[in-house]
């Protein structure tokens, strides 16, 4: 019986099961309304009703044009969207847009451009380009959101002041002191116990106001001043919604043919790109809740566009606004967890219901209750979060002249500038290159930072010049490109310089990179020529080895400009003109060990692993890796370095930590940042052994939080109640299943392991140890090897090669039947909520090999590429 047959099957991605012609499906074609769906939609639909009346009336619209969009983008982008949870309807990022549109054309031609931006929506669904949408800039998008959102505070401000809003910020501005001379004291208090509403209300504290806050802030702001309003007899303008027989429908468009065009541009490029980043966001809240990512898909961006366009004609059409994707309802929505797109359907049909028997109730809403409202949404468009992001990737200049240009100029005159303008900011960038020259010692150093491209070419052959032919020198390249033109320039002044017998050396400052030598030492030449290889070559991956970093200045040149002796039979000219860096961050490279400083030849290829024993007995020392040094020169005794070997293995850990410091973490800060604010949730426990050669992440090409690591010697389970006073492997593995509740197990053997052999020649009389108390869980491996009437483990295709790789596949079998034992392990296969793996890694061939399924043979089966892309 295999050791590893699965006990449960997880599905993420159900809709690719295939089943035969004659099989039922497994599902129904479509979602059914589930509870959930049917208590989300009422959420979005309270939060949706007073924000679709608000923006109505900050547009200029009539107020039945936001009902009109609301009920539309619910029921059409709900149905024929790739977004299913994200919920489309009038949206605040369009009200400056639409409030010029009117104001210049009327409502009807308005209503004729969102039909027409609409259709240029489903054409560009049809091209399929929805992605390139995402090459804006974020910078510009929330440029735009931040000057949309001060446009509408302005304008809202004066209607919550008891005035009357121009069209034009720069006016609203100029009238605002007058306006607050003139304050109309009821509409001020309604607006002001509004926002009181809208702020306190999700703050409630305690059990009690867990339970309010379970109605949405917009929905008891405006319901709360309402009543306030009625029992307090103030005398206010309110909400007017005339009969729908008299509701205005689009008409043919009438202005002039570019102004036109124009329009629907800017109609389409900011719905389009506001819904497709909110269909994004909206992914990323799906994705934070597993159990919602495994019945919702990620957004299809295409078929969201082809939807939001459709919803537009159709919004159009019925004389309402234009439709976009909003992040305030959508989010809604998958926090009160919704399931499908039914919720969004039913949040629109809703809103028909609500503008058809509802007209009474919404009559009595205070006009600056909504203006309070509007204004609140405006201000949160200007989002710190936003500011802080662009400033630190340094596009606060975009930033800012899109908001300005949105805010003073227009939404497209905005737009356009910002684009400009980052534009602009990476040619700068690409284009500032500095060139320096001095000499140090007889050799001549060039540093380059920046990116070399053509433009820069001139004043890099003008420094390059600067060096003597025939003179040594040293070009630091500081930068990630470089273009055909700067490498002909470097090629050709290299090989003028080698014909006069002088030597380049192109590395890399920020790392110590060796990038190529016109002769010999570098392993290659910059045109191409094969040299003689070398170390010096970067190789620095982040799984590259410390011994075989060659990326900054090697020990020994170290040590000579600290003062030791130079010239020495361990000093090499290479290491005696390797420049100086003065920066801690830029040292990540190989050290010299004392006996390589006096002489003594290392073999890289015979360095040992920890756990395995001396190819050449116990005494052989001379050949230890610098990363695992010998105990005879951890104590830092020898010569020809000014430092013991200990100082130099500190310097590996701070180099290394440095290196990830400066390359990895800015690329794994924000996902480390979700780990840390949502905790661990692996769903593997992986129990390997703790040799140095085993890189977990990289044999499973895994991430933070994905796997629950378990080291040992041996990868072994003592099997409940046999843990001679360790129970550390037992509470690992308790705890990650009862409390982070992992759905596989694997325990993960490996070739040339050492405990296996320890075990093999174990002898009786050998001195009790920790160690050989802890390999004594190993016996049982032994034993199973050993009875013949157990089928033999091997390897598909071949049997094991000797004994020790024998007793490394026994043993990760037996150590499985061990996992069973155990009573967390047990209870959880009983449940089927848990499976069972056996892996072996061959360290020597970078192969992995799995425990095959359901066999009657202990068979480890090859994994390939071809299984990878299954």
């Amino acid at each position: 019986m295999s050791a590893c047959t699965p006990t449960r099957h997880d599905d993420a991605n159900p809709k690719e099961h295939s089943h035969e012609p004659h099989s039922p499906p497994a599902r129904p074609r479509g979602p059914r309304l589930t509870g959930a769906d049917a208590s989300a939609s009422i959420a979005v639909f309270l939060i949706a009703l007073p924000l679709s009346l608000g923006i109505a009336l900050a547009t200029g619209a009539p107020l039945q044009a936001g009902l009109v969009a609301a009920a539309v983008g619910g029921v059409v982008v709900g149905r024929l969207g790739g977004a299913p949870l994200q919920v489309s309807g009038p949206a605040a990022g369009l009200t400056v847009v639409t409030a010029e549109l009117i104001q210049r054309y009327g409502w009807r031609t308005t209503c004729a451009i969102t039909v027409l931006a609409g259709l240029t929506q489903l054409g560009l669904g049809l091209l399929r380009v929805a992605r390139t949408a995402l090459a804006v800039s974020p910078a510009i998008v929330h440029g735009m959101l931040a000057g949309i959102g001060v446009t509408i505070a302005v304008a809202q401000l004066h209607i919550v002041l008891g005035g009357t809003p121009h069209s034009s910020v720069l006016l609203n501005l100029r009238d605002l002191p007058a306006q607050l001379a003139q304050v109309q004291t009821a509409s001020l208090a309604v607006s002001a116990l509004t926002l009181a509403l809208l702020l306190a209300w999700p703050r409630l504290p305690g059990r009690g106001g867990r339970l309010l806050r379970a109605m949405p802030a917009p929905l008891v702001a405006v319901t709360g001043a309402t009543a306030c309003a009625a029992l307090l007899g103030f005398s206010l303008p309110k909400v007017d919604l005339p009969s729908w027989s008299s509701h205005a429908l689009a008409g043919l468009p009438e202005g002039p043919v570019l102004g036109l065009i124009a329009a629907v541009l800017t109609i389409t490029l900011v719905c389009s790109v506001q819904s497709l980043l909110g269909a994004v966001a909206v992914d990323k809240l799906i994705a934070a809740r597993p159990e919602l990512s495994a019945r919702v898909g990620r957004a299809d961006l295409d078929r969201e566009l082809l939807g939001q366009g459709a919803a537009n004609v159709v919004s159009g059409a019925l004389g309402g606004l234009p439709v976009a994707g909003v992040a305030v309802r959508s989010t809604a929505n998958v926090n009160a967890g919704a399931v499908s797109r039914n919720s969004t359907m039913l949040h629109g049909v809703l809103v028909v219901i609500a503008a058809l028997l509802m007209v009474p109730v919404l009559e009595l809403i205070p006009l600056a209750s909504l203006a309070a409202l509007v204004m609140a949404v405006g201000i949160q468009m200007v989002s710190l979060h936003h500011i802080r992001t662009v400033t630190r990737h340094r596009e606060v200049l975009v930033y800012a002249v899109t908001t300005l240009g949105v805010v003073f100029i227009g939404v497209l005159e905005g737009v356009t500038l910002g684009i400009g303008m980052a534009v602009g900011v990476a040619l700068h960038r690409l284009t500032r290159t500095r060139i320096t020259h001095h000499e140090e010692e007889g050799v001549h150093h060039v540093r380059v930072r920046g990116q070399l491209t053509f433009l820069a070419v001139p004043r890099l052959s003008r420094t390059l010049h600067l060096v003597p032919q025939g003179a040594r020198a040293v070009v630091e390249l500081d930068g990630s490109f470089m273009d055909h033109a700067a490498y002909e320039a470097l090629q050709d002044w290299q090989n003028t310089q080698a014909a006069h017998g002088g030597t380049v050396e192109l590395v890399g400052r920020r790392t110590g990179v060796r990038i190529g030598e016109p002769t010999g030492p570098a392993g290659f030449h910059l045109d191409g020529r094969p040299g003689t290889p070398d170390t010096s070559g970067c190789r620095c991956h982040p799984w590259t080895p410390w011994r075989n970093h060659q990326c900054a200045i090697p020990e020994t040149g170290t040590s000579d400009r600290a003062g030791s002796p130079a010239g020495g039979s361990g000093s090499t000219d290479e290491d005696t003109h390797t420049p100086e860096d003065t920066m801690p961050s830029d040292l990540t490279g190989r050290l010299v060990t004392p006996s390589a400083a006096v002489g003594t030849p290392t073999d890289p290829t015979t360095a040992l692993a920890p756990g395995d024993p001396p190819a050449d007995g116990p005494e052989t020392t001379s050949t230890a890796s610098t990363t695992a040094p010998a105990p005879t020169t951890a104590t830092g005794t020898g010569t020809g370095t000014g430092t013991g070997t200990g100082t130099g293995t500190g310097r590996q850990l701070a180099r290394g930590i440095s290196a990830f410091q400066r390359n990895t973490a800015p690329l794994v800060r924000g996902e480390l940042a979700r780990l840390a604010r949502e905790g661990q949730q692996p769903s593997q426990l992986f129990l390997t052994c703790a040799d140095s050669r085993l890189v977990t992440s990289m044999i499973t090409s895994s991430g933070p939080g994905d796997l629950f690591v378990v080291r040992n010697v041996g990868n072994l389970v003592p099997p409940p109640g046999e843990e001679s006073g360790d129970d550390s492997v037992a509470a690992a593995i308790e705890y990650g299943v009862d409390v982070l509740r992992v759905r596989s197990i694997t325990v993960c053997g490996h070739s040339g392991c050492g405990a296996m052999q320890a075990l093999l020649a174990s002898d009786q009389d050998t001195v009790e140890t920790p160690l050989h108390r802890w390999l004594r869980h190993g016996g049982p491996s032994v034993a199973r090897m050993a009875d013949g009437s157990r089928p033999t483990a091997r390897l598909a295709g071949r049997a094991a090669a000797d004994a020790v790789e024998q007793l490394c596949l026994t043993n990760v079998i037996q150590q499985l039947e061990h996992l069973r034992a155990h009573d967390s392990v047990s209870r959880a296969l009983r449940a089927g909520e848990l499976e069972l793996h056996g892996m072996y890694f061959h360290v020597g061939e970078a192969q992995a090999y799995l425990l095959a399924d359901g066999g009657e043979d202990e068979v480890f089966d090859h994994v390939g590429v071809a299984d990878l892309s299954a």
